[in-house]
């Protein structure tokens, strides 16, 4: 208890929320979308990874963002994330339902902040990033077949750029593309998976977003 006792309050109160959110995102996942044949998902250790995002990300915004609305943009768009990871790690799916409201919330945030929130970075560049990565991404992944870089991939980052800036979403897309070499090889290594597994990328995405969105403000 004693190592608590210097943490501030709203900290604790945005992890618990979060750890609560993880855990009810993962039970949604396991039943929503409806699996074809009607199966739900105990709790595995995709409901420990999806709770333990929860948690961290959801503590982060009180310690990132100091005014109220911004706090509260960040907690829903980091709760919509919690709940698109956990989906596509059951579903290897991001529901339109989740993607194009984000999509609506980085627009709202631009024309609220007149920049991107994040970076402060000109709203013309958070709207190239929106535009311009994802697509780039897209394209760069036909060759790889349908799938290796799907429609709620692209949807999610556009909203990602738009919150975040040209810069961020760059270095999202970075950092999750190093993420998921680190685990991918890990579990290559262990066994659990081989070179003809699919591997959702979306999980990777969006932990990166969400790191991008935490880096300090540039002055």
């Amino acid at each position: 208890m004693n190592s608590l006792a210097g943490v501030d309050p709203l900290v604790l109160a945005f992890g618990a929320a979060g750890l609560i959110w993880g855990l009810v995102s993962d039970r949604i996942s396991a039943r929503w979308p409806a699996h074809e044949d009607g199966s739900v998902r105990g709790v595995d250790w995709r409901s420990v990874v999806v709770a333990t995002f929860a948690a961290a990300a959801l503590a982060a915004v009180p310690l990132r963002f100091g005014d109220g609305g911004q706090r509260l943009l960040f907690a829903a768009f980091f709760g919509t994330c919690v709940l698109l990871m956990a989906t596509d790690l059951d579903q290897r799916l991001m529901p339109d339902v989740l993607t194009l409201p984000l999509i609506a919330l980085g627009a709202v945030a631009l024309v609220w902040g007149g920049d991107s929130l994040v970076s402060r970075s000109p709203a013309t560049m958070a709207v190239l990033g929106a535009i311009g990565v994802p697509a780039l991404l897209y394209v760069a992944s036909l060759p790889f077949g349908e799938g290796a870089f799907g429609g709620g991939d692209v949807k999610f980052l556009v909203s990602v750029g738009l919150l975040s800036g040209l810069v961020r979403i760059v270095m999202a897309v970075f950092a999750s593309a190093i993420l998921g070499g680190v685990v991918i090889f890990a579990l290559l290594l262990s066994r659990r998976i081989t070179l003809k597994s699919y591997v959702p990328f979306g999980p990777f995405l969006i932990a990166g977003a969400v790191w991008a969105a935490l880096l300090p403000a540039s002055s």
